[in-house]
């Protein structure tokens, strides 16, 4: 068993190991290793074309973290206070929102959002005042952060909700017994104690966001993502710069998951 693991272990590792150390290749062919040199690093960070993917990449990944953080965190203290079967119904709801496969959620992403547009632009239009150029709904930096907090919701709201379930109660009853409104009782007492499990989803969403390819190939348009830029370029063929991309994301999505973690372990400990 312990070498049926091991063989699982390398069969899912060997593959990344492989782009990180041809990411060090002297040479320009991705598949044949030349000597190491880091000079692809550099070549990747002074393109233009790669930068301005990953300036994008970051302020999608940071407004949709934010947004996905601040609205779960509220669906979750909501749903404490929810009991019997529309509790269940929403557990229901949530957790098929976090195992639809991305292709399903981007179509459908993008389906609902033209439909929108469609209705609204005529209606922008007509309100507008003549001589005016109305603004025009459209797919772009608006429609990848709305899509990418939908869906990233609903993993915080997993996250923040079992840390909810683990807190201590009488902590909570003592603040109202102390003659605290309920929202001074989510300031000083709840919000505490689930701050590590929230900036944990916001971590966790942030890497999800920054590192997803399917959702944002749907409902993008016109902006151009790292994950998408390498997509894009890829198709042309690999090459060691490449690499050097894929082991840069993948060194900044390892240190933020290592953090997440950390941040649950910490936040799981209930104070005595």
């Amino acid at each position: 068993m312990k070498l049926y693991a091991v063989f699982v272990y390398l069969f899912l590792y060997i593959p990344v190991g492989v782009i990180a150390l041809f990411s060090f290749n002297a040479g320009r062919h991705a598949s044949q290793l030349q000597g190491f040199s880091p000079k692809w690093y550099g070549k990747a960070l002074s393109n233009p074309f790669v930068m301005d993917a990953l300036e994008t990449s970051l302020i999608v990944a940071f407004v949709s973290a934010f947004l996905a953080s601040l609205f779960g965190t509220m669906a979750a203290v909501a749903l404490q206070g929810i009991k019997g079967p529309l509790r269940k119904t929403f557990d229901l709801l949530i957790y098929v929102a976090v195992m639809i496969p991305g292709i399903v959620i981007g179509i459908a992403t993008l389906i609902g959002l033209v439909t929108v547009f469609d209705l609204l632009n005529p209606l922008l239009a007509a309100l507008w005042p003549d001589g005016a150029t109305p603004p025009s709904l459209h797919m772009g930096m608006g429609s990848l952060i709305a899509a990418h907090a939908m869906f990233l919701m609903a993993l915080v709201i997993i996250i923040v909700r079992a840390r909810l379930a683990g807190m201590d109660r009488s902590l909570t009853e003592a603040s109202s017994d102390l003659y605290a409104t309920p929202f001074g009782t989510f300031r000083q007492v709840t919000l505490p104690l689930i701050f590590p499990a929230v900036l944990a989803g916001f971590l966790l969403c942030f890497t999800f966001s920054f590192d997803d390819f399917i959702i944002a190939f749907f409902v993008a348009g016109s902006e151009t993502t790292l994950p998408i830029y390498v997509f894009s370029s890829i198709r042309r063929g690999v090459t060691p710069e490449i690499n050097a991309i894929g082991t840069m994301v993948l060194a900044v999505s390892l240190v933020t998951l290592a953090m997440a973690q950390i941040l649950l372990r910490r936040g799981g400990r209930t104070p005595k």
